[in-house]
This record gives structure tokens, sequence and C-alpha cells, in this order.
């Protein structure tokens, strides 16, 4: 058992944190170095992506497998949560033209680490998982041959073969991507620039908030979204206090505002009130005085009268009252959960309203999208890259059609299979019988049956015939996906995903 594993296992049997923070201690410049990268440098982010990372780890470690490389897990995981992020489309982007412009400025120099870098976690994520581990052992955590064979369950010589195998495969990748470099150059600078040291008191706060987090059974994001996507709160909002204060920044001039605005309408409506009671009281008033001079009022009259002036007297307290109020009251917990449960609302709502407005942006598939993930898909506010949400559109519709190919589809294609002797629908009206629940015509009118040779190589299964998308609605960023009867695939997102093989 390496020294991982038993600082997991003293972690997920006896709660000891101590034995949590340790491996936080270990891995904490992996995690950070990995997401500095993906997201392009923004520290801050690399920070938050870090700090989630972590607290996902914290949630997740009674249900990783026994025999995990958890430096390689570290790693995956933290390339996956740095993507949703900041979206990788952007980051396509500006690896494309940094090697366009290598290409463009070719000379006989090695290629330089600020060259290497925007392209580096792409071609690792290409490798296989134990060819990743085997590169992230060895050049990330820098160990030893002996090391790495230990971790991977192989020899020493075993090791070195996956390593140099690996360090090959990256090394044809990013040659594609305009970056050329013998094997030697590329083990030296992941052995020496690939890895940087987090900030100072990081991961103090990582392994606190991590821990708080996990104590209440779940992680950071999950409890905000919970909140958000319920009326009621419920059994977790003493934490969700702890998760408020963070965020209490962002809207707690959202709050203040609306908080002015009910205040201000409350007022003008109680003053309109007294308004109309105090006319009627003055009314009656001169009713009574002309009365004590002619005949008496009715006990009806009398009634009517004491009454109005008993509301006027308190509408007048109420208004007072409100006139008086301080609008720089300490914010309530319910006050600061119910605003920021309103500010992610607000976000979903103009998401929607987008397509709304912008029909030939929408796909069918979206009437799958449950309240939770469209929570999900505003959890960032990435105005600043993403202007006019057109990734955040991709992404809603991208994850949309990728949950109706992996579920539905999947699930009637492989009944369709097992009723048919294993044969491959000719039309995808032939999976009707096999749907759960029927699914519209529209949105079987967006796939289509597709040889899979007919595909791009990257896209492509171990089978003859596979389902997928028939176009995108922007090819740049939409992500497509490929269904088959045994084995499933997905794009990286980007136009080389929609190519057509004559």
């Amino acid at each position: 058992m390496t020294e991982d594993s038993q600082l997991l296992r003293r972690y997920t049997e006896g709660r000891a944190e101590s034995a949590f923070g340790e491996l936080v201690a270990r891995h904490i410049d992996l995690v950070y170095s990995a997401a500095l990268r993906v997201v392009g440098g923004d520290r801050h982010l690399a920070q938050d992506v870090t700090q989630t990372v972590f607290a996902d780890l914290a949630r997740k470690a009674g249900s990783l497998p026994r025999a995990v490389v958890l430096a390689g897990w570290l790693y995956r995981h933290t390339c996956f949560t740095a993507a949703k992020a900041v979206r990788a489309e952007q980051r396509r982007r500006i690896r494309e033209k940094t090697a366009m412009e290598m290409i463009a400025l070719q000379d006989n120099t090695e290629p330089t680490w600020e060259q290497i870098a925007p392209v580096l976690d792409e071609a690792m994520n290409q490798l296989s998982a134990s060819e990743r581990d085997a590169v992230v052992l060895r050049f990330l955590k820098r160990q030893d041959l002996r090391a790495v064979g230990s971790a991977l369950g192989v020899g020493e010589d075993a090791a070195q073969k996956r390593v140099g195998r690996a360090l090959e495969k990256l090394r044809t990748f990013l040659s594609r991507r305009g970056v050329t470099l013998t094997a030697t150059t590329l083990a030296t600078t992941l052995a020496t620039e690939a890895v940087v040291a987090a900030p100072t008191g990081l991961a103090v706060s990582v392994t606190a908030t991590s821990l708080a987090g996990a104590a209440v059974g779940t992680g950071i994001r999950a409890t905000l979204l919970k909140l958000m996507a319920t009326t009621k709160l419920k059994a977790g909002i003493t934490s969700a206090i702890v998760v408020a204060s963070v965020v209490t920044p962002l809207v707690l001039q959202h709050l203040t505002q609306a908080r002015l605005r009910d205040q201000d309408g409350a007022l003008r409506q109680r003053a309109d009130q007294l308004a109309m009671l105090q006319a009627a009281n003055e009314q009656l008033s001169k009713l009574l005085a002309s009365a004590e001079n002619s005949r008496p009022l009715s006990n009806e009259q009398l009634s009517e009268l004491m009454r109005l002036r008993g509301e006027s007297g308190r509408l007048q307290t109420t208004v007072q009252e409100l006139t008086g109020t301080k609008t720089n009251a300490p914010l309530s917990r319910e006050e600061v959960l119910a605003s920021i449960r309103q500010m992610y609302m607000d976000r979903v709502n103009r998401l929607k309203q987008q397509f709304t407005a912008n029909p030939a942006e929408a796909v069918p598939e979206l009437q799958y999208v449950t309240d939770r993930q469209w929570l999900e898909l505003v959890e960032y506010d990435h105005h600043r890259i993403d202007p006019d949400n057109s990734r955040v559109m991709s992404s809603a519709r991208s994850g949309s059609q990728i949950r109706f190919g992996m579920s539905i589809l999947n699930d009637a294609l492989e009944q369709y299979g097992k009723n048919n002797g294993g044969r491959f629908p000719t039309d995808l009206s032939q999976l009707a019988p096999y749907f759960k629940s029927p699914v519209d015509d529209s949105v079987l009118a967006n796939w289509t049956i597709l040889p899979t040779s007919s595909l791009p190589s990257g896209m492509r299964v171990d089978e003859d015939s596979v389902i997928t998308q028939k176009a995108p609605v922007n090819a740049e960023l939409d992500q497509r996906v490929v269904i088959g009867m045994k084995t499933s695939s997905l794009g990286q997102g980007g136009t080389n995903d929609w190519v057509r093989v004559p």
C-alpha cells in the first residue's frame, strides 16, 4: 500500500483531518500548477479550481477505488474542473494561434515553456489513464522509476517502457500543434518547468474549507446549488451560511437595492392608504360636527368613524417606522440565501430568455435539462470572456444532447441490439418501441445513423455504424457525441469534430 493510500484510508475510516492535510500538502503543487495552466494563467481562478478539487476529494474519498493512483486522479479531476470554469474552446483558439505563429516563425531553436504550456494539458489528456499516470508520477511528481512501477503495479523496466511510450505520444501530439522538440527536451521540460509552488497559505485554507464542506456531506458548490434549486431551506442551512458569507459581497449591493425598492414601494403604498383614510376621516368628522347641530349619528356611522380613526392612527405609525428604517441593518441568513437564490435564478432566466429570443440557437434536447443542470450552467458568470453568452449557450446545447445520447438513445440502442441479435438499426424510428418514454420526432430529427468510417479519426469507435448528431448549431463551439452499440465517444469541441470523411 502506497503512502497516499494509507493517508486516504486514515481519512476515510477515521476522518483524520491531519491525514487529509498531509494529502493536500503532498499534492497541492501538482493540482495548482495544472489548474493554472488550464485556466490560462489566471491565478485567482486557479486557486478556486484547486479548492474545488480538494473539496471533491474530501467528499469522494470513500468511493475511490482502492488501487487508485491518487496523483493521477487529482491531475485528471483538476483538468476536468478547470475546463468547466473556463470554456475549452477559448483555450483551443489561443493554442492554435500560438501554434500558427510558431510555424510562421520557424527556426532551429527549441520551443520555450511558454509555447509548450498552452497545449501540454490537452496533449496529456489524449493519453490513456495508465500512460497519463506514468507521466504524472515520473515528471510532475518527480518520482524515480521504481516508485512509478510500484504505484502502477508493474516492474521498473515496464514502468520505463510505459513512460517512454507516453513521452513519444506526447511529442507526436505536440508536433501536430506546431511544437517540435526531442523526447529528451520534453522530459527535461516536464521535470523542471511543469510544476510550480502553490501560493503560501493556500494548503492551509484548502484543507480547512474542504473538511468543512465534507463534514456536512456535500461540497461548497453542491450545497449552494441545492439551496438554489429548492423552494424551502432544508437541513444544511447552518453550513450554507458559511458558503453564503463567502458570496455575500457579490450580492450585497443587489440585496440592499432590492430592500430599498421594497421599502420605498411599501412606504408609497402605506402613504396612499393613509391619505385615503385621512380624507374619509375628515369627511366623517365634518359629518359628526354637522350632526351635533342637527341630529345624532347612527350607531353604524359612529362605529365606522371610530374604525377609520383607529386604522388611520395605525397607518400613521407604520409610515413613521418605515421612514425611520435603517437600510444598513445587518443581513439575516434568510435574506442572504434568498438573494443568492434569486441572483442565480435571474441568470438562468436570462439564459432561457436568450434561447427564446434566438430560436435558431436552441435545440429540442434542451427539454431534458433539469433545473439543477440549468443552475450549473450559470454557476460562473464569465461575461469577461463570454460577453454574448455564446459559450454557455453551446454548453447548454451540447450538454443536453450528450445527456440525451448517452442515456436515452444509448439505453434504447442497447435494448434493440439484445432483441435483434446484435444488429444495428437501419433507421432511428426502429428505436421508438425501446424508449422508456416517448421521444418527440423533433428531437430524433437532429440525429442520424452513419458508418463509423465517415467520422474523423478522433471520433471513431470500434464498430461499423454509430448514431450521432446531423450537424452543429455552432461548429466552432458545439461538442459531438457518438453512440455505438458497445461504446460511445465524445469530441473535444470545435470544427474537427464535425468533419465528414469522404
